[in-house]
């Protein structure tokens, strides 16, 4: 059984993402104003169907790939749950696998119900005008990886010298 911090990190990012798609989306209509600068050219919201995964990768745009994306998803989420059950880690590694779970949860729901999911944000700087967009799931489950990375709990020793 996952953790509490697991499953409150991963309700909280999900309930984020999926609010804050909600509110962009259909609230504010950048789907049909195609647009809105927030803070340009560091912010932009600008509409995105992704049906692939992060940043457009591997598009497909069949049923086929869709269900083989949202399996994949399950399949991650599973395999996060199934190492942290092993070697629970500390509170920062529960918070990150929490994190890329809802995340990755928040984008399997837009699958089924949209057959794509819904990205918005767009940043740009220095010069640089980055053509992508995400959403505010990619940045959890990007965080999250990060984290598990990074925080992932295990004391790694430094290997004598023989």
């Amino acid at each position: 059984m996952p953790g509490a911090r697991i499953i409150w990190a991963a309700l909280a990012a999900f309930l984020l993402d999926q609010f804050s798609k909600y509110w962009v989306v259909h609230v504010m209509e950048v789907d049909r104003l195609g647009g809105i600068d927030v803070l340009p050219p560091f912010l932009n919201f600008r509409y995105g169907e992704n049906r692939g995964i992060n940043f457009g990768l591997f598009q497909g745009d069949s049923d086929a790939s869709r269900w083989v994306l949202i399996g994949l998803s399950f399949v991650i989420c599973a395999g996060v749950l199934f190492w942290l059950r092993r070697a629970p880690g500390n509170w920062i590694t529960q918070v990150s696998a929490g994190l890329l779970i809802g995340g990755a949860l928040g984008n399997v729901v837009d699958r089924v119900l949209y057959g794509y999911v819904l990205d918005f944000l767009n940043m740009s700087c220095c010069g640089i005008n980055n053509p992508f967009v995400f959403n505010i799931a990619d940045v959890f489950i990007f965080a999250g990886a990060f984290g598990l990375i990074l925080f992932d709990g295990s004391k790694k020793s430094p290997k004598k010298a023989s």
